[in-house]
Parts: structure tokens; sequence; C-alpha cells
């Protein structure tokens, strides 16, 4: 008799909460970001903060051929599909992922222009909106809670990078984890989808520190958030400043980076979407070379569930 596999509070039999079977909960098939520039800024660059940006900032290395400013909202929703049907064939519904700077940082007015293209594609079922916690209103998430009222998907997602303000300061990021926090709880209260972005390795960041910011995070109303692994790329203020304190950087091997995902893992709630916990970007971009090699989010994803099941443990067991 086959043992009975467990099912966890998730309602399957994967030891985290995955982002694929939140969407298919949500809309029955896989759903695929089309990865949209609207060509919005930053005020963390324009001058109304400061102009040097983030020093870990280097949009380019995640953005795909497709997305690009130069062309419309509708065009470069087209031709991300038109990949995405060659590359991912079962996916069936889309996403406008507005990933490119703070996806907010405009009038209300021209808000509505932007996103009102984004919903003329007929598989396009929703929105993903990325920006700054310090980018948002009542008005505008009003707008986007209108959006959601006609029956499309949206969720703001905010980069957050860390809880620790010492760190949002070193990193230059212009705002404290307390402006994170009231954006996500007026979103919520909007009633809107609300998810974030977390990086793990930020300068004098110790393991301790990023296994214990499971609290913080856990006491956000977030749907679904995101980690990635630091990396540094070239032609930004990060890799000036690792070039003079390369003690303060921290990088794992693959297996030790998983260990430590696990160890933050069990201490997330259960209810928190996992969107993904590792980042990949084109071998040109980084400053040194990739210490894991290119390996795929698929590959990674596999050596996180293999490890989960050799230390027999699954999100939110120390929650």
């Amino acid at each position: 008799m086959p043992e009975t596999q467990q099912i966890f509070a998730w309602g399957d039999s994967r030891r985290f909460n995955s982002y694929s079977a939140y969407f298919h909960r949500l809309f029955g098939g896989r759903v695929q970001k089309v990865v949209v520039d609207a060509g919005f800024t930053c005020p963390n660059r324009d001058g109304t903060i400061s102009t040097g940006g983030c020093t870990f900032c280097n949009n380019d290395a995640f953005s795909p051929s497709y997305s690009h400013k130069g062309y419309t909202v509708a065009w470069q929703i087209e031709e991300g599909i038109l990949f995405h049907r060659n590359r991912y064939r079962k996916a069936q519904k889309y996403l406008a992922y507005f990933q490119s700077y703070s996806n907010t940082y405009k009038p209300l007015a021209e808000l509505r222009e932007i996103y009102g293209q984004a919903f003329g594609h007929p598989d396009v079922v929703g929105i993903v909106v990325g920006t700054r916690p310090d980018c948002v209103d009542e008005a505008k998430l009003d707008y986007f809670a209108e959006l959601a009222a006609q029956g499309h998907y949206v969720i703001l997602e905010y980069g957050i990078e860390s809880v620790y303000d010492q760190t949002l300061r070193r990193v230059n990021r212009g705002h404290d984890f307390a402006t994170a926090v009231r954006a996500v709880e007026l979103t919520k209260a909007m009633g809107l989808h609300c998810g974030a972005h977390f990086i793990l390795g930020l300068p004098g960041e110790t393991d301790e520190m990023l296994v214990g910011q499971a609290a913080a995070i856990n006491a956000l109303p977030l749907d679904t958030v995101k980690f990635h692994q630091l990396q540094i790329f070239k032609d930004t203020l990060m890799a000036r400043d690792y070039a003079e304190r390369p003690d303060d950087y921290r990088f794992w091997a693959l297996p030790e980076y998983i260990d430590l995902f696990t160890d933050l893992l069990e201490r997330l709630r259960p209810g928190l979407v996992i969107e993904r916990f590792a980042g990949e970007a084109p071998p040109r971009y980084h400053l040194n070379p990739s210490p894991w090699g290119l390996v795929r989010n698929e590959r990674l994803l596999q050596l996180l569930e293999k490890r989960l099941e050799e230390r027999e443990t699954w999100q939110g067991k120390r929650y």
C-alpha cells in the first residue's frame, strides 16, 4: 500500500505554497507574465529623492528583448504573448507585468491611459504593477481597485528589499521600512492583492538577520512574496562599493543558499505565496561570474523541493 501523500495547509502536496499552484487555483491553468516597459522612471533617480538610484539597480539585467519603452504597451503585450506561446505552450492566460522602475510614478490621468491599454488583448486577465512603497497614494490605489472591481486580477508588487533600516540606508533606497508597512496596509485596505520583493545578501546582513526577518514579513498583509539572492551588476554603485569593501558582502554556494532559504521558509506563514526564491540574469551583466553557473529557475525549484524532502520540512513548520 503506497504511503499517503501529505497535503499541506495551502491545499496541495508541494512543500511550499507555490506561485504556479496559486494561479491554478485562481484561473484553473497556467498563467504567464508578459513584461512591459511603460517608460516610467523613479524618484530615486530623477532628483526627487536622489539621482543615484538604489546601489544595486540595473533594470536592463531583468528586461526581456520584447520589452522596450520605445514601443506601445499594446505592442509589447502582443509581442510578449507571441514569445511565450512558443516557449510556454501550456499558458492560456497572461498577466501584463509592469516591471521597470516605479510603475505608479506618474499622474493618475497618465496611469489610466497606460493601464487601460493592458486589457485590450483578450488573453490578458490581469496586471502586476511593480513599484516603490513611497509612490502610491489613496487616489492611485482607488483607481487600481476600480480595475479589480471590473473583474481583472490586479496586484501591486512593492520593492521592499529589506526589513532593516540600516540596510535600506546603505543601499540608498530612499525610504524606511515603516514606509513599506504603510503602503502594504493601505493597499490591502483597498481590497487589492499585494506582493513584495526582498533581496537576500545585501551588505551587512548576516544569515541570522535574513532568517530573523520572517517575523516582520509575516506581520505584513501580503499575498505573495519573491526573494532574490544578491547579484552585483556592472556599472552600478554597488559594484563600486563592493570593490572598496568586499568583506561586507556574502555570497553562497548553491547548496548553502538553499539551506539558508529553507531556514527562512520554515518560519514564513503558510498562507504566503512564494513566487520565487532566487533570480537569474544574463551573464554579461554580472560583475563576477555567478558561483552557481547557468542554473535555470526550473532546476532551482527541483533542488529546493529535494532539500525540503531531505530535511523533512515545509513552509511554516516553525511558524
